[in-house]
């Protein structure tokens, strides 16, 4: 966020709040309604704007929560268990992904605000934004383009049209399905989506 704010030209104290949602939304055109949906959405996701870099030390209870069809039992949990590295291996090793060995897996991890994750995900985005660096060094999305990747998300999944339909309950829960493939945390994601609205609307 300190870089974000420095580049929309806001004081980087680490921060976010009126200020930095309207040079945002300013800095890169976005209607108050296209700027509270990413920014809400973002925030959520990011846990305000404070990673962005998916946490991967889950406990064998926390694993067993999270992918129930990847950890079936007890016993395969606890072999995993706050070992990030095996745990990305284990979950992330899909061809849908783009990820082809555990290296991949362990290299290609949610980064950014909006959780970018896999080989195939990061490629797009560095093609599309022209920043090939991107792939020999993956750090890059949580370091320097974590709000890039989100708007990025937004572009290539058309979601500007969704959110150009108001800042409602039902169009927040559309937005998340699409962002999240459900409906995880979807209150929190309806007030950061509204009060970012009432922001950019004093503007």
């Amino acid at each position: 966020m300190k870089s974000l704010q420095r580049q929309v030209g806001v004081g980087d104290d680490g921060a976010f709040g009126p200020n930095t949602a309207r040079a945002i939304a300013t800095h890169f055109g976005l209607s108050p309604e296209r700027g509270a949906h990413l920014l809400g959405q973002a925030s959520h996701e990011s846990g305000g704007f404070k990673r962005s870099r998916e946490n991967l030390n889950y406990s064998w209870k926390g694993l067993m929560a999270t992918w129930p069809s990847r950890f079936e039992s007890e016993d395969i949990a606890r072999e995993y268990e706050r070992q990030p590295s095996k745990i990305a291996g284990k979950v992330y090793l899909r061809d849908s992904l783009g990820n082809l060995s555990e290296q991949d897996a362990k290299d290609f991890i949610g980064r950014g605000f909006l959780q970018l994750t896999g080989k195939a995900n990061y490629r797009a985005f560095a093609n599309d934004m022209g920043v090939p660096d991107v792939m020999t060094d993956p750090s890059l999305v949580e370091e320097k383009y974590a709000f890039q990747t989100a708007q990025w998300f937004f572009d290539s999944n058309k979601l500007w049209s969704i959110c150009d339909q108001g800042v409602d309950d039902e169009t927040i829960k559309k937005l998340t399905k699409r962002i999240n493939g459900g409906y995880h945390g979807l209150e929190d994601r309806i007030s950061k989506t509204r009060k970012i609205h009432s922001w950019l609307m004093e503007a």
